[in-house]
């Protein structure tokens, strides 16, 4: 099914580590309400060291709060059995084809997205053909938690994933305030972060940034 939006999707991806080693469960949990609270579209739980019945835990936690943005990472299992809106799929996920026949073919509620981590034209396109309601490309800059996956795509990129494709594509990697906007103007659907949420501690000011990129038609 189609991701269908009026406006840029913001989207707010977890990380426990960066909120320190020791971080607890509910740490991560009040990021997810604080970003809800902000505006946030999405919230994508990304915590691949979970074990399933604490990623289980968490993720039914976060729908109660944020309802339909709750997307998780990976975890098909984990992701239907807490009610959550889709599923994200990486690198060591299940091919994106298979997991978009099974879940249409209602195994899955509907409406329920499906979305691939891309790292290059040919990814995205493959996405598209395998089905899927949206990708994500990056990284778009440089940030320490994408490094492994290479040197920062560019907006350049960005734009060429973005045009001539029936995918949504949202931007990931060093988003932030002041690059979030070229994203946007590259033909991006939307804009992915980690640190604008999860380092930011007030509220308005995190909801004026989310604004101004739903302003960015």
């Amino acid at each position: 099914m189609p991701l269908v939006h009026k406006t840029p999707v913001v989207c707010y991806v977890t990380d426990r580590q960066a909120l320190g080693p020791e971080a607890p469960l509910r740490s991560v949990a009040e990021k997810i309400r604080f970003a809800a609270a902000a505006g946030t579209d999405w919230v994508q739980i990304r915590e691949k060291d979970l074990p399933a019945r604490d990623l289980l835990q968490l993720a039914r936690d976060a729908v109660q709060s944020a309802g339909a943005r709750i997307v998780v990472n990976d975890r098909l299992d984990v992701a239907l059995a807490a009610g959550a809106a889709g599923v994200h799929l990486g690198r060591a996920s299940a091919p994106a084809a298979d997991v978009v026949r099974w879940c249409r073919a209602g195994n899955a509620p509907q409406g329920f997205r499906i979305g691939v981590s891309c790292h290059s034209l040919e990814e995205v396109r493959d996405a598209e053909t395998a089905g899927a309601d949206y990708a994500f490309f990056g990284p778009v800059f440089d940030t320490p938690s994408k490094r492994p996956f290479g040197a920062p795509q560019g907006i350049t990129r960005l734009g060429e994933c973005c045009r001539g494709l029936g995918i949504p594509v949202l931007a990931i990697g060093g988003v932030e305030e002041e690059n979030a906007v070229s994203c946007i103007r590259a033909g991006a659907a939307g804009v992915a972060a980690i640190r604008m949420f999860q380092e930011s501690r007030n509220e308005m000011e995190l909801r004026e940034w989310i604004a101004r990129v739903h302003s960015l038609v």
